[in-house]
């Protein structure tokens, strides 16, 4: 049955189930007066004539979703594919070629994350520079340090592209969730996320196999050099693509009528109280700030930090983990796809959960035990069946848990400054995580690898324990803010903690996604 790509994403096009982020901008008059419609913008929100109906939503969300996020998956899928084929290169003969040992590869491995994390500022020129110009430029490096690792004859060249690699993602990926933020509502937003990051386990999912098909020939070059080439040249080719369809803002998207640009306005300007263009191009340095000293920025990042010291090393260790088990290395990688299909999976379909039921907090407190579980039943056993359904719940666990964190994070921050600074931290201090991960593996402690079983059991247990803190935190805050609320109706004044909130958070009624 032939099913079109319109039909997968028309599942996700619901229609918002409570208006948490459908309230008009704050102002002391507004927060005595409550907040608005849900569907037809005020009068004086000076969003136009459009009416917000579910089905004119609908088929606004579905034009988001061919175009916008269809290009953005497609980027990641290819940014993962870039990044981890290091792997893939080793076990064709690289090392071998160019006369580097083990402790050189763990650099390779190592040294992409250093200019990952120093160049995570970066994500906040989304904010300042067109989105089209700016993903389309990381894209172009990143292809281009990708391919040129084939032309690499020593250990340093390959190092000098992982770091150019390396710099162009930090400048991509970690933004694309702040980008879908100016698209999406709070609501709609979790699904896309968990899309575009269930990129990652499918592209490692044929990544095995695809590497396998590139490299078996008989060619006149070496076949790990082969690889960088064929899969490189894909990305180059997205870059143009991005520069030409990828839209900035949703009422200046090409392939939108001007009703469609008018409703995409007036949705703006509910959830933000701006326009798409005019939350571009400028930063609050106040909300910076603030930004930095909120626990909805610092408890996410240690999460990241904690997902990431396990979702670094599992692409990458899981085939070696899988060799040790005693199959060759062509089963080896052929094993590694049903866990990584099956987080592909669970990554939709936890944050589509996410966003229906708005308990994001459990939702990761579960993944994180699944995935602990399974690092333990990797740890402590040796029945090859145990080990590897150990492995499908490290895969179904690490991943969609960091999917789940993403617009935790985003759907948490006020306003647009705040979301560009929270997720900017989030990737600085989460991106040190795979500084450890990649380094508790050595080859010295096959076939068990018992110290980085547990060690990633350990912080995955962690995580559960930091999102049932952060999800108490936002319970007692949404206790605080409907309380100062309650003591505001009636009053000609509003109350010092509600006008305080909401100054704070940019819109009247503001709750915590929990």
């Amino acid at each position: 049955m032939n099913v079109s790509v319109d039909y997968w994403f028309s599942l996700l096009s619901f229609p918002t189930l409570i208006p948490i982020d459908t309230i008009k901008p704050a102002t002391p008059d507004s927060i005595t007066a409550g907040s608005q419609s849900p569907t037809t913008p005020s009068p004086d929100n000076e969003a136009g004539d459009a009416v917000l109906t579910p089905a004119a939503e609908a088929r606004l969300r579905r034009k988001f979703d061919r175009t916008l996020m269809v290009l953005v998956f497609c980027s990641y899928l290819l940014a993962f594919l870039d990044r981890s084929n290091i792997g893939n290169a080793e076990a064709a003969g690289m090392s071998a070629d160019l006369g580097f040992d083990d402790a050189e590869f763990q650099w390779l491995l190592t040294i992409f994350y250093v200019p990952y994390i120093i160049f995570e500022f970066l994500a906040v020129m989304w904010k300042l520079v067109p989105p089209h110009i700016w993903a389309a430029s990381m894209v172009m490096i990143w292809g281009l340090a990708s391919a040129l690792q084939a032309a690499a004859y020593n250990w340093g060249g390959l190092m000098a592209c992982r770091w150019f690699l390396a710099m162009a993602e930090a400048g991509f990926a970690p933004g694309v969730p702040y980008l879908l933020s100016f698209f999406y509502r709070r609501r709609e937003l979790g699904v896309r996320i968990g899309i575009f990051f269930s990129a990652a386990p499918l592209a490692t999912t044929f990544a095995g196999v695809l590497a396998y098909g590139i490299t078996s020939g008989h060619t006149a070059l070496p076949p790990w050099r082969l690889l960088f080439l064929v899969e490189g040249a894909p990305t180059l080719i997205l870059a143009v693509i991005l520069f030409i369809y990828l839209p900035d803002s949703p009422d200046t998207a090409k392939f939108l009528t001007p009703e469609e640009k008018e409703v995409a306005r007036s949705r703006a300007i509910l959830q933000s109280g701006k326009e798409g263009k005019a939350r571009l191009g400028s930063i609050d340095k106040g909300e910076v700030l603030d930004a930095f000293k909120s626990l909805q920025t610092v408890i996410p990042a240690l999460m990241y930090f904690s997902c990431n010291v396990s979702f670094s090393s599992l692409p990458v260790f899981l085939p070696s983990i899988l060799s040790s088990m005693g199959f060759n290395k062509i089963q080896a990688q052929g094993l590694t796809a049903p866990p990584y299909f099956l987080a592909f999976l669970v990554c939709i379909g936890t944050t589509y959960l996410g966003d229906r039921i708005q308990q994001r907090g459990i939702i990761i407190i579960v993944l994180s035990a699944i995935g602990g579980i399974g690092y333990v039943l990797l740890a402590t056993n040796t029945s090859l069946t145990v080990r590897y359904v150990g492995v499908f719940f490290a895969s179904a666990g690490v991943f969609p848990a960091i999917a789940n964190i993403l617009p935790w994070t985003l759907n948490n921050q006020g306003t647009d400054t705040k979301r560009g600074v929270g997720i900017a931290i989030l990737n600085i201090v989460g991106q040190c995580g795979p500084l450890l991960g990649t380094r508790v593996f050595p080859a010295a402690e096959k076939p068990y690898y018992f110290k980085g079983m547990i060690i990633c059991a350990v912080f995955m247990f962690f995580n559960a324990l930091l999102a049932a803190l952060l999800r108490w935190h936002f319970a007692r805050k949404n206790r605080m803010l409907e309380e100062a609320e309650r003591v505001t109706v009636g009053n000609s004044t509003p109350c010092p903690a509600a006008q305080e909130a909401s100054e704070r958070e940019g819109t009247v009624g503001f709750r915590y996604a929990l």
